[in-house]
């Protein structure tokens, strides 16, 4: 995905933001029965359109969360200890104490916007955008969060509210 296509589409993001904020709400108190079936077929078809590698927006701005085994993995993959890898490149998020990186792009970011580390990447970046989740409606407030950092979810809200 070309720059400027992912900047038109934050633009659109932050322009419909209420109203996919909004249309979540509502969804969540008025729960159709197919709900996940709709959202499993939805998901299926934003990625026949969007291929997540080359945009890797997400990658370029946001950290994804590490689990101290995806760490040790990652670190012996890259041929550096626990410890290297960790001052190297994480960090703790005062905030809620997860593992984050220390800044961004991600350190795993390839010029072609592929992941040095794909196979083993993250649970967190291998579901995001976590929109094919059970507890879908549960994550409403992070697909809103996201409707300006991943086209996907964006295009995955759009096609809902036409669909609801």
């Amino acid at each position: 995905m070309l720059k400027r296509e992912i900047e038109k589409s934050a633009r659109r993001a932050y322009q419909k933001r209420k109203e996919i904020s909004l249309f979540l709400k509502r969804l969540n108190r008025k729960k159709p029965k197919n709900l996940l079936q709709i959202t499993k077929e939805t998901d299926a078809e934003v990625w026949q359109e969007i291929d997540c590698q080359k945009c890797a927006h997400c990658c370029k701005t946001m950290t994804p969360t590490f689990t101290k085994s995806e760490v040790r993995k990652i670190a012996n993959s890259v041929d550096l200890s626990y410890k290297q890898y960790f001052e190297k490149y994480l960090t703790i998020d005062a905030d809620n104490g997860d593992i984050i990186n220390k800044s961004t792009p991600c350190q795993h970011l390839r010029k072609d916007n592929r992941c040095g580390v794909y196979e083993i990447r993250p649970f967190d970046c291998s579901s995001f955008p976590h929109t094919n989740r059970k507890d879908f409606l549960d994550q409403k407030e992070v697909y809103v969060a996201n409707l300006h950092r991943c086209p996907a979810t964006l295009s995955m809200m759009e096609k809902l509210m036409k669909k609801f």
